[in-house]
């Protein structure tokens, strides 16, 4: 059991490891999603901040048409009162009550419109330093890898080029160990024929009876009479 644990630890460490490996490798691909990402649900806030500010512009209206209403009705009842009409008065005024009523309750709805819409306006605002930020660094991140993958690839040339030139020298000295080869080996033969040639001129001197060798026994002998 404890061996089977350990291997199954391995390979989620494994695991791990290729996942990270394949985020490492995909870095600035998810970096630009998620600012993709983030800018739409900036996108969709200020969106919804729209539709906030108009259900607050709604609300506003409602409460300017019920004050005109009650300041019409208030008229009204007051004209009632002149004509000592109680009755019609009483009735005016139960109107401008429910008007009233109806005059705070969409005043609150305004106020908690205009809350939030300030509260998602300073969200937004926020929002939208922090991912120009992050846009700014993603743009110095890409510069950076962008310059390190040149350096790379000069590295790479370069090491290759090098390479290619220590085999080429390789190849030089092979050649000139031959030509030296070839050159010693075409002075030995001329060294060969020169004495093979100055044998063969001795060998005909010597027929002739031209020879080199000094004076015979004979000519000793004559020499040695002519001292007597």
């Amino acid at each position: 059991m404890k061996i089977l644990s350990k291997m199954l630890t391995a390979l989620r460490g494994g695991a791990n490891e290729a996942g990270e490996a394949i985020v490492d490798s995909q870095a600035l691909r998810i970096l630009d999603q998620e600012i993709r990402d983030a800018a739409n649900e900036l996108k969709q806030s200020k969106d919804s901040l729209a539709s906030i500010m108009a259900h607050q512009k709604l609300a506003e209206e409602k409460c300017a048409n019920l004050g005109k209403q009650i300041s019409e009705h208030e008229g009204y009842a007051i004209k009632a009162l002149d004509l000592n009409d109680e009755g019609l008065a009483r009735n005016v005024a139960e109107k401008i009550a429910d008007l009233e009523n109806q005059l705070d309750q969409e005043r609150d709805t305004a106020s908690g419109y205009k809350a939030s819409a300030a509260s998602l306006r300073a969200a937004i605002k926020q929002a939208e330093d922090y991912l120009k930020r992050v846009k700014q660094q993603a743009d110095t991140v890409k510069a950076t890898e962008n310059v390190q993958r040149a350096q790379a690839a000069v590295a790479d040339r370069y090491s290759g080029t090098e390479s290619r030139i220590r085999t080429a020298m390789d190849s030089l000295e092979r050649i000139k160990e031959k030509q030296a080869l070839k050159a010693a080996q075409f002075s030995v033969a001329q060294d060969l024929a020169a004495e093979s040639s100055d044998s063969s001129l001795k060998a005909k001197l010597e027929e002739a009876g031209i020879t080199s060798n000094g004076q015979s026994a004979d000519d000793i002998l004559e020499r040695l009479k002519k001292k007597q």
